[in-house]
């Protein structure tokens, strides 16, 4: 099973002015989406396994002045090294095995939900 993850870091909050500029992001709304290659059948339809995990991250506004990006020229590739760089390498790793954890608990569920009397 090969897993591959999309990070969602779209949502934003922004100083409306800092240090003559505008619109200053500093701090991420962000989700971590895993996707199994492995399939199963919902309603006639093969789809892959899938997980997910969100948060926030504050970022350091001490690079602001010299490393500065308009609001507009900002992607989601862009800020997701922002919310990785400040999270770090070992949480990065952390989340993803986080996501493959829960992506095998779906695929060979350790647990199940029943109710009595029915």
């Amino acid at each position: 099973m090969a897993n591959t993850y999309e990070w969602d870091c779209k949502t934003v909050d922004v100083y409306p002015e800092y240090e003559d500029h505008t619109d200053t992001v500093y701090n991420v709304h962000w989700r971590l989406n895993g996707t199994s290659s492995e399939k199963h059948e919902v309603d006639g339809q093969e789809v892959p396994y899938t997980a997910s995990v969100y948060g926030t991250q504050s970022l350091s506004l001490e690079d602001v002045g010299t490393d500065f990006l308009p609001f507009d020229e900002l992607t989601n590739e862009i800020v997701t090294g922002w919310v990785e760089g400040n999270m770090g390498e070992e949480e990065v790793a952390n989340l993803k095995t986080s996501l493959d954890s829960k992506i095998t608990e779906e695929i060979t569920p350790t647990t199940e939900t029943k109710t009595i009397g029915e």
